[in-house]
């Protein structure tokens, strides 16, 4: 069903939204950890060190496929706002042919080179030949990456983000499924946890397909609009490809900071992929009211209603600074008894490890907040370079800590390492959406509710 979001209370519409897209993130988050606790519990420490190693690199591809696809999604949000259905589903087909392109491109290029960008990591020996078949296999499954969040980013667009969590929660409790079949069943290692990511990625991807199909004719793209049309796909590419870069860039700060933390040992590598299992759990609610900040900007956008985009941007903003009190201290007082789902060791090291990294870097989530959600507004009102340049900030500190301050402090300076990357965003993006939306205001002047 979709929801115009250009009417009514803004805060009680983003709620309304937001609530099915955290049900459908934290789904999500558990899809992702599946891997992470199995692998961890059954295989052991050093296999989850290996699948952790991987990490920064898995997130510059996914990252991008998933910048890519909500980017591709903001345009169709826009012409939906505007009530254009016929540009609204020839952007469609020109997001298909363009995401097919990078499909091929990103597959031979990213399975080719996995390897040596290990090696380049400093990836310990120990762990290396468990990340690369981790790793593979991940890239093999690009295409099913790409199925789903294309997909599922043309519903939100529309305001429909029930029908994705349905998928999703089909689809993780598939990946768990495969998890055992393939790691306990087939004894096939952490390649049989990267098969099984990929296997439930393509059920979510073609379950959509097939509900868009049957429900949605809105998004029937007819025959003569599948013709390749040079402007909607130059306005896809900008709106997609700076946002895939930003993340990209953004994961090139984290693999430099990767390999900086791969010097410090297995363990210390552990501890922070268990540290990264919990916060990616914990970040589930922020991520999911900022997510819809980019649909409710485009959709006002197209309508031409800034007025609403900034009471938006401020409802969210309190919203997210609420639950990142209540986050924090969830870290706080059980984030090292959550990280052991993810571990089965008792090493104290270990365990001090985690407690210290989460204690400073969940005391930070709101600063998060403040990036996901100025970030996507901006790419929602169509300031994709902003966005872009924000992910520069957020390399730039994480490379800093790579190259100098972990060699200098170790394991105290990893642990500041995301606070650093999302004060450096803050820094440009606040008075960015401050003065873009100000100029857009006086460009389209419009009255309240």
């Amino acid at each position: 069903m979709v929801k115009d979001m250009t009417k009514g209370d803004p805060a009680k519409l983003i709620l309304q939204v937001a609530i099915p897209v955290f049900l459908g993130s934290l789904f999500q988050k558990f899809y992702n950890a599946a891997d992470t606790v199995i692998v961890g519990r059954i295989l052991g420490t050093e296999s989850l060190a290996a699948v952790g190693s991987t990490g920064s690199l898995n997130f510059l591809v996914m990252g991008f496929v998933q910048g890519v696809s909500i980017g591709c999604s903001i345009p169709v949000a826009q012409r939906f706002g505007a009530g254009d259905h016929e540009n609204l589903r020839r952007h469609l087909s020109g997001a298909v042919w363009l995401c097919a392109a990078i499909t091929v491109l990103l597959t031979i290029l990213t399975v080719s080179f996995c390897g040596s960008i290990l090696r380049l990591m400093q990836t310990p020996d120990d762990i290396f030949h468990e990340a690369h078949a981790y790793l593979s296999v991940i890239y093999m499954g690009i295409g099913a990456t790409f199925l789903y969040n294309l997909l599922a980013g043309w519903l939100r667009a529309l305001g429909d983000t029930k029908s994705p969590l349905i998928f999703l929660v089909i689809s993780s409790v598939l990946n768990i499924i495969l998890d055992l079949v393939f790691i306990l069943g087939l004894d096939a290692g952490v390649a049989g946890a990267a098969w099984a990511t990929v296997t439930a990625q393509m059920v979510s991807g073609l379950l959509c397909l097939v509900y868009i199909i049957r429900k949605f004719p809105i998004l029937h793209v007819r025959k003569n609009e599948w013709a390749l049309s040079p402007g909607h796909l130059k306005e896809l590419a900008c709106a997609g490809l700076p946002m895939g870069l930003q993340m990209s860039i953004t994961a090139i700060g984290g693999i430099i900071l990767q390999s900086a933390v791969n010097t410090l040992g297995s363990i210390t590598v552990a501890a922070i992929t268990a540290c990264n299992g919990v916060c990616n759990l914990l970040q589930a609610p922020i991520e999911s009211i900022c997510s819809v900040s980019a649909t409710f900007s485009g959709q006002n956008m197209g309508a031409r209603r800034i007025d609403r985009v900034r009471k938006g941007t401020r409802a969210s903003l309190i919203m997210s600074a609420i639950y990142s009190v209540a986050a924090y201290l969830i870290a706080v007082l059980f984030g090292t008894d959550i990280s052991k789902l993810f571990i089965s060791s008792s090493d104290p090291v270990l365990y001090e490890k985690i407690r210290q990294f989460l204690s400073i870097n969940c005391l930070f989530f709101f600063l998060l907040a403040m990036v996901l959600i100025l970030r996507n507004t901006l790419q929602g009102l169509g300031a994709a370079l902003p966005a872009m340049c924000a992910g520069f900030c957020e390399m730039a500190a994480r490379a800093s800590l790579g190259l100098w301050m972990i060699k200098r402090f170790g394991f105290n300076a990893a642990c500041f390492s995301n606070a650093s990357a999302w004060i450096a965003a803050c820094l440009l993006l606040v008075p960015t959406y401050c003065i873009i939306v100000r100029r857009m205001q006086r460009q389209y002047p419009s009255s309240g509710d």
